[in-house]
């Protein structure tokens, strides 16, 4: 695993108060210094539960929705916009203990995006993450589209 910054832990550290976030019962437990990789954990906890006693759905969902925009928005630097276009969400298994989600751009990626993106103004991304209980078990899959485009793409346009 990367190395945590000061600046990644304080980042980390208003995130997980944000309340918005902090609703989702969700708590980042890492940000790499670069912003390449991020540790999400939803615990099973009073706040957490469903009527079944297993972690609710929403709150899987809610605490990886925001991470990859916001991973591209820092790895891909201030001339380019990104937004969460769509998701989707399959649950494998109830999730009866801390399920773990881990995010990760790797370089070849970001490339990829950055000469797209020099040939067309916008392109989409989809992303998956699994959420995954101590045993490694899958507990629930969440796919990610995210959009991508360059802020210059309506001088392109004419517009």
């Amino acid at each position: 695993m990367a190395r945590e910054s000061f600046r990644t832990r304080l980042a980390r550290v208003a995130f997980n108060f944000y309340p918005a976030y902090r609703g989702s019962g969700g708590r980042i437990r890492f940000i790499a210094e670069d912003w390449r990789e991020v540790v999400v954990e939803v615990p099973l906890r009073l706040r957490t539960r469903n009527y079944v006693g297993t972690i609710y759905g929403g709150s899987m969902y809610g605490a990886v929705d925001p991470i990859y925009m916001i991973m591209l928005i820092k790895c891909l630097g201030p001339e380019f916009l990104v937004w969460d276009k769509a998701a989707e969400i399959r649950f494998r298994k109830p999730g009866r203990r801390t399920l773990t989600a881990r995010f990760s751009l790797q370089e070849p990626e970001l490339d990829a995006i950055r000469v797209e993106l020099r040939e067309k103004p916008s392109t989409d991304r989809v992303y998956k993450i699994e959420l995954t209980d101590p045993d490694g078990v899958v507990c629930a899959e969440v796919e990610k589209t995210v959009w991508i485009g360059r802020k210059d793409a309506k001088k392109d346009r004419g517009a």
